[in-house]
């Protein structure tokens, strides 16, 4: 059915100035007005999904094995702060506690952290920075075009190996299994084979699946999977990263399960909220040792010599209090 210019705007409520626009967006603003959202459940104690984020113990083993020409694949691919957080992925400690409570504050509208006085949000140019990614420049969305057609995971996987036994132990489902994947790397490793080009796709898919997009304990789904597989042709992430996170914050909102960088969330939490450089201390910050500030380096990097402005706060009440 058509409807003509006229009787759609009908339908459009008259602007009414800037004070009633202000009053409006902040009604939007009121996280208690979002029907099941977390903010309103004092009682909760633990984020859902938050134990699909359990320690790896393949990961840090095979990053060792691997040949010297992966750090050059690394490099090449913008992932090499990435490798260094995977690398010490079981030295660190998230804090789920300060996790929740800012989970609290986000609105899946808005997609910003609700403070009292102000609202915050993570932004792409921050998270690039926090992950050492390829920067997008200026101007340049209007170069990229990106071809949407139907994900083939085993397409992507047959690089790395053709045996169907491995093929099927590495999927189900939607989802990509990051454990026999890791063994497939251990077993090339240990045999001295020289395809070092598969060997590196198969570790950025397993480093990728822990810090960039983690969804499942172990486990990446197939679109990820195609996301990490298109790094190695010359394609930027770092969009598709922050919108995992925030699509992870959005379904934890209302109570589902948290997933994206829980690592780049603290980064920012730690840049924006916890941690101030002091030069002059004599003394190492025992949070700082075990955050993932102390692994990220160029113009992130903050000296485990800082002041922790949260060293005080204990607990998920204490965190909600003071944020």
């Amino acid at each position: 059915m058509k409807r003509n210019y006229s009787a759609f705007v009908e339908d459009i409520p008259a602007y009414s100035g800037s004070k009633a626009a202000w009053e409006t967006y902040a009604d939007l603003k009121q996280l208690s007005a979002i029907p099941g959202h977390i903010y309103t459940r004092p009682e909760l104690q633990i984020l859902p999904g938050q134990r699909w984020f359990s320690k790896m113990p393949w990961l840090v083993p095979i990053l060792e094995l691997l040949p010297p020409t992966f750090i050059g694949h690394m490099k090449e691919w913008g992932l090499s702060t990435v490798f260094v957080l995977a690398k010490n992925y079981n030295k660190l400690v998230h804090v789920w506690e300060s996790v929740t409570a800012m989970a609290e504050l986000w609105h899946p509208q808005t997609n910003s952290f609700i403070f009292p006085e102000f609202e915050a949000t993570i932004l792409l140019e921050e998270l690039e920075i926090m992950l050492g990614l390829p920067r997008y420049q200026r101007g340049e969305e209007f170069t990229i075009s990106y071809t949407v057609e139907q994900i083939n995971s085993w397409s992507i996987l047959a690089y790395i190996t053709t045996k169907k036994n491995d093929l099927y132990s590495m999927t189900s489902g939607m989802h990509v299994h990051l454990l026999p994947i890791a063994q497939w790397i251990t077993s090339q490793c240990k045999r001295k084979t020289t395809n070092y080009t598969a060997i590196a796709k198969a570790a950025a898919i397993c480093i990728c699946g822990v810090i960039p997009f983690p969804e499942a304990d172990g486990a990446i789904s197939f679109g990820n999977l195609s996301i990490i597989n298109s790094i190695s042709e010359g394609m930027k992430i770092g969009q598709a990263v922050l919108g995992f996170l925030y699509a992870g914050l959005t379904s934890a909102a209302p109570g589902g399960p948290f997933y994206g960088s829980v690592v780049a969330l603290e980064l920012w939490m730690g840049m924006h909220i916890q941690f101030r450089a002091v030069e002059d201390l004599t003394t190492e910050c025992k949070t700082m040792l075990n955050h993932p500030l102390a692994y990220v380096g160029g113009r992130l990097h903050m000296s485990t010599r800082a002041w922790c402005k949260m060293a005080q706060v204990k607990g998920i009440q204490a965190w909600r209090q003071y944020l």
